[in-house]
């Protein structure tokens, strides 16, 4: 057996896209110079770095339980990964199981069947090992909530892992982006077992002809009527799709992939983030770039519009930037992060900015001021996103109180009343890091999704779970569409899968 060490690298950047480090997978993308490769990462299953190590772990135990004679022994106890890797541990546990083998034959039969305990093997010293971590436990749902598979319908087409999905705002068609290098759009209208599928193949000019890019999409957006969609991808390039499936632009003017992609209200213009450490607004119609903004020192992450023509942009530089289309410069910037800033949001008034970053803090801006007007420090790990609900002034639920939901590493979703800066629920059922959160129309439930396969439904009243599903992959996305009535899901596995709330 032989292999590449263009092989292996393909298999720990796929490994950290898979464990939610998308920025470390592009840096080291980079690194070992993975887009020259000629590996087709869609033929590539999920899992797969695991799956290897997982079966030459298998391997090393075999070797070990397999005397010099050719039987075999059962195992004392399992190898940790770091063990197997270890020469001198390996060789000690062999040397274990041969002694156990000698003491076993030397045991002489006991008469009418009765059997000793056998003794203690001798202590033998070994090197310090880390232990594998412990087993998280797994958290019990009440089969009342759980929801039934006729409720369910999961949608087969994608050949990688889906890290995003996102309802068109004006019917039931579903958009979803892929590591396969396709975005995919599925009529969800009548609720088909089997629906239609569009096929969105993100291309590149190579040698003249269109060839298969190859590369993520990472970020897709409807605009407000629901007539375009847009794609944003590893590729480097943004593009403007049709609901028929039919490009309608591409935009390129980024050096690098595309993190984050999202239309303004009014639907003429789009703004992109990128690695190149520029933030761009494009003209939809034209599909040119209207101004590119160069303002952080590092990979920009994240951007959301506060107006129709005002933004707010964050980095792994740990800075917040808030633009504005025409001034060449920041017209305001706040810091206070300690680490990279994942996600940014404003409040459906466009006053309050949160944020969530890997220095496990969700903060809150205002304009008004330069310090931020809320530390929130609860979250154990990584804060990966962050929504807030569609209630309060000026919004459909004007008589609900204004909620902001994080999502983090630690397996938890919170649920916090900005205005008195507090949490008022700590969600805990999920025994994974927790990658979406999202509120419903009305903002009475929250759906989150996480990498232990499950999609958990939340009165955000009373914080307790109404409803579950769990999937076949680990959960990237979760949105709701616009009639509350249906959430959709991407999974890890190359799943996406609707879940029918109505008659629950």
């Amino acid at each position: 057996m032989s292999f590449s060490s263009d092989e292996v690298n393909f298999l720990v950047y796929r490994y950290l896209q898979e464990s939610g480090f998308s920025h470390s997978a592009y840096t080291f993308g980079i690194e070992s110079h993975i887009s020259q490769s000629n590996i087709n990462g869609a033929l590539v299953p999920p899992a797969a770095l695991l799956s290897i190590l997982q079966k030459g772990l298998q391997y090393t135990e075999a070797e070990i339980s397999i005397g010099e004679d050719g039987t075999e022994q059962r195992l004392v106890e399992s190898l940790s990964l770091i063990d197997a890797v270890m020469p001198e541990v390996v060789a000690i546990r062999q040397n274990m199981q041969n002694q156990q083998k000698q003491t076993t034959k030397a045991e002489p039969p006991e008469p009418n069947g009765a059997k000793e305990e056998p003794a203690e093997p001798p202590a033998i010293t070994t090197p310090a090992v880390v232990p594998p971590p412990a087993p998280v436990e797994t958290m019990e749902v009440d089969q009342n909530i759980e929801i039934p598979s006729s409720k369910a319908t999961v949608l087969r087409g994608h050949e990688s892992e889906v890290f995003i999905c996102a309802w068109n705002p004006s019917t039931d068609l579903l958009a979803s982006g892929s590591g396969d290098s396709t975005a995919r759009i599925w009529d969800m209208s009548d609720n088909p077992p089997n629906p239609n599928q569009l096929v969105l193949r993100h291309c590149i000019q190579k040698g003249g002809t269109e060839v298969p890019s190859n590369k993520d999409v990472t970020s897709l957006d409807w605009n407000c009527d629901g007539s375009l969609l847009a794609t944003g991808s590893y590729d480097g390039y943004a593009r403007i799709w049709r609901t028929d499936g039919l490009l309608a632009s591409t935009l390129g003017q980024h050096k690098g992939p595309i993190f984050a992609l999202k239309w303004n209200k009014r639907g003429n213009y789009i703004l992109s983030a990128g690695v190149d450490k520029t933030t761009i607004i494009w003209d939809a119609a034209t599909g040119q770039c209207t101004q590119q903004f160069s303002f952080h020192s590092a990979p920009a992450l994240d951007v959301d519009w506060q107006s129709n023509q005002s933004f707010a942009s964050c980095s792994t530089d740990q800075c917040i930037h808030v633009c504005k289309l025409g001034v060449d410069k920041p017209i305001k910037s706040f810091q206070g992060h300690t680490n990279e800033v994942n996600a940014i949001k404003w409040d459906p008034q466009g006053q309050l900015l949160a944020s969530c970053s890997d220095d496990m803090t969700l903060k809150i801006w205002s304009m008004k001021q330069d310090a931020c007007v809320h530390d929130l420090q609860a979250h154990s790990k990584e804060i990966y996103t962050i929504k807030w609900s569609p209630t309060g002034t000026g919004t459909q639920n004007p008589n609900m109180n204004l909620i902001l939901a994080s999502a983090s590493f630690d397996s938890t979703v919170r649920l916090w009343d900005v205005e008195r800066g507090v949490c008022i629920h700590t969600l805990t059922k999920h025994t994974e890091p927790v990658y979406s959160v999202a509120f419903s129309p009305d903002g009475k439930f929250l759906a989150s999704g996480s990498f232990d396969k499950c999609v958990h439904i939340w009165s955000t009243q009373s914080g307790q779970l109404v409803h579950s599903y769990k999937g076949t992959g680990g959960i990237f996305e979760v949105c709701w569409n616009s009639r509350g009535s249906k959430v959709g899901a991407s999974a890890s596995d190359g799943s996406v899968f609707v879940l029918d709330l109505r008659k629950l």
